[in-house]
């Protein structure tokens, strides 16, 4: 690991004073937990969470041919995202292995918003610089021109409400329009990573603390309570939301993570005409044929909690891999996501294990997601 400082977000001072447990995260000081990782995911599924998502990565690409760039470079159809509309895609390499998942957001008709995992953020950037050669667009790096606030869970639209006059009704999911939010200027998108319904605000740094501290005074009623990466990690895994560098990897393609829907060959002339096309079509008919492993979930009977990395058994035969596993408070049980031989990926399959530090724990094979919030 490099010896380069941690990068702070503009509400660190702010995260501190709340007593946030801080720790590293892809180079960023980032707030764990304030209190209870339990509380905090509970209030997200039942009223509401605010959360700094600073890390992320934007970046901007304008100009005549951003829709054509975009295209070549990212899997998904961009071309088809209508303005202040967004979409969720991938960038991969030539060979089709996931360099990072991403939402884009079509800010303008030919100005957009590529939002990136902030560990990829620089990759992502250098690979949208390379392959921007010969197309009238720029890429621009604004990871310095955001901040990031999320409110997500049943209250959000709420609390939201009480500090804007933007048309919320209105936005769709993954949907964004620009607004005034506690007075200050936001780009508001109904997105998220938690299964609840919720919104992320960008929002320029300087502009950050005003907005924290409004949300966390309009939220204050109805039960609102900062959350850290920690209740984001169990909320994501419970809605069977992948997470880049356990359920997305270079080793992987789309098509082996099970999310083949977000691979687009029809959207030029040429069906393979992007980076990763040819080996993505090769891909796609290997998984018509015959995955070799699918992304399953699993419920433990007992109390240990599966981590990445270790084993799926079945009759004393390696048959998978966990790649996230924790404690589910809505479920009350250990739950985990894992590629699992597709002869023992059906749910209900019977023998299922876990193999947690030499002894071979049993568990339940289930269709992802854990939890669906009723709409």
């Amino acid at each position: 690991m490099s010896n380069t400082p941690p990068r702070h977000t503009a509400l660190d001072t702010l995260h501190r004073s709340l007593g946030a447990t801080m720790t590293d995260f892809a180079g960023w000081d980032m707030p764990l937990r304030y209190a209870s990782e339990r509380d905090e995911h509970n209030a997200v599924r039942t009223r509401a969470g605010l959360f700094d998502l600073s890390h992320m990565g934007e970046i901007t690409v304008t100009g005549p041919q951003a829709v054509d760039l975009l295209n070549y470079a990212l899997v998904g159809n961009i071309g088809s995202v209508g303005t202040g509309r967004a979409r969720y895609t991938m960038i991969c390499r030539a060979d089709g292995g996931i360099l990072d998942d991403l939402i884009v957001y079509r800010l303008q008709d030919e100005q957009f918003m590529v939002v990136a995992n902030a560990g990829n953020a620089q990759v992502v950037l250098d690979a949208l610089t390379e392959r921007a050669a010969g197309f009238d667009a720029e890429v621009r790096d604004d990871r310095e021109a955001y901040a990031l606030l999320a409110v997500q869970g049943p209250e959000s639209p709420g609390i939201l409400k009480s500090v804007t006059d933007a048309d919320l009704d209105g936005l769709k999911y993954y949907a964004g329009l620009p607004g005034t939010v506690a007075g200050v200027p936001a780009l508001i998108a109904r997105t998220g990573y938690t299964g609840e319904d919720g919104f992320e605000l960008f929002v320029a740094p300087e502009h950050a603390e005003q907005l924290w501290r409004a949300l966390t005074d309009a939220g204050a009623p109805v039960g609102l309570v900062p959350c850290g990466l920690s209740c984001r990690d169990t909320l994501r895994l419970e809605a069977g939301m992948p997470l880049y560098g356990h359920e997305l990897t270079t080793a992987l393609t789309p098509f082996d993570a099970g999310l083949g829907r977000v691979v687009k060959f029809d959207k030029t002339s040429h069906a393979d005409d992007f980076v990763g096309g040819e080996a993505l079509r090769g891909a796609a008919e290997r998984a018509e044929a015959a995955p070799p492993r699918k992304l399953v979930g699993l419920i433990a009977e007992g109390r240990r909690v599966p981590r990445a990395g270790m084993s799926v058994v079945a009759d004393g035969e390696v048959v998978g891999e966990v790649t996230s596993g924790a404690p589910s408070p809505t479920l009350g049980k250990p739950i985990a996501m894992a590629y699992v031989d597709v002869a023992h990926a059906a749910p209900g399959t019977p023998g299922v294990g876990v193999d947690i530090r030499g002894t071979h724990e049993p568990y339940e094979v289930v269709a992802l997601p854990f939890y669906k919030r009723q709409k």
